[in-house]
């Protein structure tokens, strides 16, 4: 049996299970509810008409949030000579070849985003099981291998997220903190429905956005109408 605390109970009955919000009002809610002492991040929960288990219908991607995340992003990069100079400048926290290898090859991860050149993936691909477990193996088409190290670090710190269906068909991702303005966390949630959206595979079927909900880390699932979503 499940723990529930007078707390969690207290916030739920604030909440009609059953009524589709719109984004607006969901928003609100969500803010009146992080009453924790820590700053809540806000998360949503997309629940799509796909089966990942086909290459067809994988949704994947990166989308920069307008507003940032709130969160401290340490980006590390896998680089020689000048680019590792560039991203050492453009604010990368851990920069390194055959020496970061060896220290990642020993439990010690100090970065949240992995960024490599393309000559370093010979060596990087040497981490596949460490680094890919934790999604963070550099993906061509997410932008974290490439040339331009100095743009993916900077765009990492400056509030780039990456999504990635699960198993289940949900994408959860996290839009800002319960301290944002009203207004910048609903530019964020729309930055990321935006790019979930267009990301639509081919292979998907029938309706494609299910289900929507907002919530913060300790507080009660919001449902949003996904009608508001598709007809935007």
């Amino acid at each position: 049996m499940v723990f529930v605390s007078k707390k969690a109970k207290k916030l739920a009955d604030t909440v009609d299970t059953l009524k589709l919000h719109g984004v607006d009002e969901a928003i609100a809610l969500v803010k009146a509810n992080a009453t924790s002492k820590f700053d809540e991040t806000v998360e949503v929960a997309l629940n799509l008409g796909v089966d990942p288990r086909h290459a067809d219908q994988m949704v994947r991607g990166v989308v920069t949030l307008p507003k940032g995340t709130g969160k401290t992003v340490r980006v590390g990069v896998f680089a020689k000579g000048a680019k590792a100079d560039e991203a050492t400048a453009a604010g990368a926290d851990v920069v390194g070849a055959e020496d970061l290898l060896e220290i990642v090859q020993g439990g010690t991860i100090n970065f949240d985003r992995c960024i490599a050149t393309p000559d370093m993936m010979g060596l990087v691909g040497r981490l596949g099981k460490v680094l890919g477990p934790k999604g963070m193996m550099p993906n061509p088409k997410l932008g974290t291998v490439t040339m331009d190290v100095a743009a993916a670090v900077k765009a990492a710190k400056g509030g780039q997220v990456e999504y990635r269906v699960e198993k289940a068909g949900i994408i959860h991702s996290g839009i800002g903190k319960a301290s944002f303005a009203a207004e910048d966390l609903r530019a964020n949630f729309d930055a990321l429905v935006d790019a979930v959206i267009k990301a639509k595979p081919s292979g998907a079927k029938g309706k494609y956005v299910k289900k929507v909900a907002l919530s913060s880390s300790m507080g009660p699932g919001i449902k949003v109408d996904p009608a508001e979503l598709t007809a935007a």
